[in-house]
């Protein structure tokens, strides 16, 4: 497979205090992606000659993250044999959900007490990005404000998040508070599926089950939910099409 061309500028470089630990989610059914999920989890299903899981852990091994808490239940087995092989360079740490899948805001509690970090990273499994003029995670970090921030969520201009159909998650002042999209509009922008979070947004979670959504809210309420503009490129790889969409733009 031909791989895509690569500019030859330097990059800036982003001097900012960078998490050691990543929260990787990966304990998602894959529905959508059916029926290539059938026999594989879908952080191990292929885009671009490798598993989704492996594009997420070269970013955060190229930003100098070293540290991940991976979240696992759908077909857990193949998904820690393959940590065990490809996870190179970092120390990894299971959150086991085969019992009861938590989903996103309970994942996270479950996962709290074996991140050290405080503010940490999360990251969904089956994003594709490419980074802009600098490393995306570093960039990322450069906007935490402590004291200030309880999420600051990577979100993407609703006209560039390629193969999302939908009508934006989120809409954004000037100094980057977030606010849900209002009725009736399309929002611009859409959330990445990155995000850099203190443990204050776990505070006083729901047991159990539940969706971050309910801890972002919150946060909104208070004033402590910001939003940092992706610069590169971001794919939405939510369902076979899309695979072939976004390797038809990478490579032409």
């Amino acid at each position: 497979m031909t791989r895509p061309k690569r500019a030859m500028a330097l990059r800036p470089e982003i001097v900012a205090p960078l998490p050691n630990t990543a929260m990787v989610m990966a304990a998602g059914l894959g529905k959508r992606m059916r029926p290539l999920t059938a026999t594989r989890p879908k952080p191990l299903v292929e885009v671009a000659g490798k598993p989704l899981i492996d594009h997420v852990l070269d970013r955060l091994r190229a930003a100098g993250v070293g540290r991940l808490v991976v979240n696992v239940h759908y077909l857990a087995d193949a998904l820690e044999a393959h940590l065990a092989t490809h996870a190179t360079g970092f120390d990894v740490t299971i959150s086991d959900e085969r019992d009861l899948l938590l989903e996103t805001g309970g994942g996270l509690v479950q996962a709290a007490p074996m991140i050290d970090d405080d503010p940490f990273l999360v990251v969904n499994s089956d994003n594709y990005w490419v980074d802009g003029p600098a490393d995306t995670l570093r960039l990322l970090a450069s906007h935490w404000r402590e004291g200030e921030m309880d999420a600051l969520l990577l979100v993407v201009p609703h006209a560039r998040a390629a193969n999302n159909a939908g009508v934006g998650d989120f809409h954004m002042d000037a100094l980057g508070h977030l606010q849900r999209r209002r009725l009736g509009r399309v929002a611009p922008f859409v959330f990445t599926g990155i995000q850099m979070v203190s443990k204050r947004l776990l505070r006083d979670a729901p047991k159990g089950a539940f969706s971050t959504n309910i801890l972002w809210d919150r946060a909104i309420a208070e004033g402590r939910c910001f939003g940092a503009v992706h610069q590169g490129l971001w794919f939405d790889v939510g369902s076979p099409p899309a695979i072939k969409a976004t390797e038809a733009v990478l490579y032409g």
